[in-house]
């Protein structure tokens, strides 16, 4: 490459492309499978064993992988976790680092004043699935948080799709996104995501779940308002992220997929509940205006 930015990735927004993120773990290109080679190694050795030393000594030695696999299996759920390297070409990846980094000190600033206090998240990049203390996250998925670990999982190549299949381009459709993740961190950390699942996650128009998603995008909200306040929104970045928010409604997608809307299985509310909840957010800047859960209509 020549040094220039890739055109698909550069960010109308004003941002450092400087800045590198210490909350960016980078999986992509690692296999998400685990335990082949420990099963072949377990084999020779099964072998060796009760040749020598008979069915006692294989006993032994299934209770000494046993409790070894046991031992590192929260490593292996965990992943490799490699920092983005230093000096490295990777615009998309940088931005989505400084994004992260900017929504984390915006809701440091903030959850205070809520009287909690900001726990950082990290943000997971992989390619095709990895494991996750909430099982395989997948590709198909789309970006998620993950609450057992306290990370967002984001395989990059769902920006092209939220660009190219999904018709949402911009930097800021990409910046919507992760300050939304981080947005379920926020709830984790207030002990709203705990509360849902205390009293049954509701699907459907109108559930517990619609309103927690429509209370992470008004959290999106907030911090575009902090980020239009520091001057580092363009012309056009808050379109971007509406048109985001509407392309991955719910009613929007099941239109697109074919199939007739059925409210009864929303999870993530309309396109219009989702751009209603961003404005509200971006609208106030103040996180008292996404109470979702007490609002009579969505």
């Amino acid at each position: 490459m020549d040094g220039s930015p890739d055109p698909r990735y550069v960010a109308a927004m004003r941002w450092d492309r400087e800045h590198r993120s210490n909350d960016v773990i980078d999986r992509r290109g690692q296999s998400s499978g685990g335990g082949g080679g420990g099963g072949m190694l377990f084999g020779l050795l099964f072998t060796l064993v009760r040749s020598r030393f008979g069915w006692a000594g294989v006993a032994v030695l299934a209770i000494g992988y046993f409790v070894i696999t046991q031992l590192d299996a929260p490593q292996r759920a965990a992943g490799v976790d490699t920092p983005l390297q230093p000096g490295a070409h990777d615009e998309q990846a940088d931005f989505v680092g400084f994004v992260l980094d900017d929504v984390q000190d915006t809701w440091a600033r903030i959850l205070p004043t809520l009287g909690g206090r900001y726990e950082r998240a990290k943000l997971v990049l992989f390619t095709g699935s990895t494991s996750t203390a909430c099982g395989l996250g997948e590709r198909a998925t789309g970006p998620f948080y993950c609450p057992r670990d306290a990370r967002v999982y984001i395989d990059l190549g769902f920006y092209s799709a939220l660009r190219e299949r999904l018709g949402a381009p911009g930097d800021f459709a990409q910046a919507y996104v992760i300050a939304h993740e981080i947005g379920h961190h926020v709830q984790h950390l207030l002990g709203t995501d705990a509360q849902i699942q205390r009293a049954g996650r509701a699907e459907g128009a109108g559930g517990l779940s619609v309103r927690l998603e429509l209370q992470a995008d008004c959290y999106a909200g907030v911090w575009a308002h902090a980020s239009k306040q520091r001057s580092l929104l363009e012309t056009g970045d808050i379109e971007e992220a509406l048109t985001a928010a509407a392309a991955i409604g719910d009613d929007t997608l099941q239109r697109r997929d074919g199939g007739r809307v059925r409210p009864e299985t929303f999870s993530h509310g309309s396109s219009a509940q989702r751009v209603r909840w961003f404005n509200a957010g971006l609208q106030r800047g103040d996180p008292a205006a996404c109470d979702t859960f007490s609002a009579r209509t969505l």
